[in-house]
């Protein structure tokens, strides 16, 4: 089985965003760890449910490989506040975040985990960011577990929360993400109508326009290259609050 299709990733977010900065030595990567890292985390376990202070304490942990030792502090914020759903958010994008430096195995391992923080933060507070994210998570699982089908139901809940509210940039992200989640679930024509009208809301998007402008092999070329789980994908949430 290709490693291209044993683990998902959180969002379909720019993968070129946060790259790890593996050039910098390690003694100054512990040095910054330990002077950056401490005020974040004091500051999330005040605020836990501050999707904003995870994200920047992430980029931070991304910054510096201390991939563990976030895994290990969000497995304590929601121990202690089991019912912040971002704090369960973000927990779930940690796991994410380790996945491109795991072995396979271990990103097996990771993908189960963060999937299951993910429902726990939907099952708390059902978000726009919550439902995409899991919905979207579905989607790097082979056809033979069935789960493009659960990221088609997430997905048509995230687009109804952003139909009901005005347009922002980062919607665009489920037009792309559903019409993928009907292509993986074979249902060419529905994947092509979301896109066209994704198309429509936000024109000469070039995710949409390689989707539509592909067919066949070449359709598939594009899928294999979004979900390949050898780029790090961008879980910083910028675009939520870029607005």
């Amino acid at each position: 089985m290709r490693r291209t299709h044993l683990v998902f990733a959180a969002l379909a977010w720019s993968a070129s965003a946060i790259l790890f900065n593996s050039w910098f030595p390690r003694a100054v990567q512990a040095e910054d760890a330990a002077s950056v890292l401490p005020p974040l985390e004091a500051q999330l376990a005040s605020d836990p449910d501050n999707l904003r202070s995870g994200s920047e304490y992430r980029r931070a942990v991304i910054r510096m490989g201390e991939y563990d030792r976030a895994i290990k502090f969000f497995e304590k914020l929601v121990a202690d506040h089991p019912n912040a759903a971002n704090a369960h958010l973000n927990y779930g994008f940690a796991y994410v975040d380790k996945v491109p430096v795991a072995g396979s195995i271990t990103q097996v391992i990771l993908a189960n985990n963060a999937l299951g923080e993910f429902a726990k933060s939907v099952a708390l507070r059902p978000t726009w960011i919550g439902l995409y994210t899991r919905g979207n998570s579905y989607l790097y699982w082979p056809k033979i577990f069935g789960r493009a089908s659960l990221g088609v139901a997430d997905l048509e809940e995230a687009m109804k929360m952003q139909k009901a509210d005005r347009k922002r940039r980062h919607h665009v992200r489920t037009y792309i993400a559903l019409g993928d989640a009907h292509w993986k679930t074979d249902d060419l024509d529905k994947a092509r109508a979301v896109w066209e009208e994704g198309l429509k809301q936000f024109p000469d998007h070039p995710q949409l326009k390689a989707r539509l402008d592909k067919n066949g092999d070449d359709l598939q070329a594009v899928m294999d290259g979004v979900y390949d789980i050898t780029k790090r994908i961008d879980t910083t949430l910028e675009e939520l609050w870029a607005e």
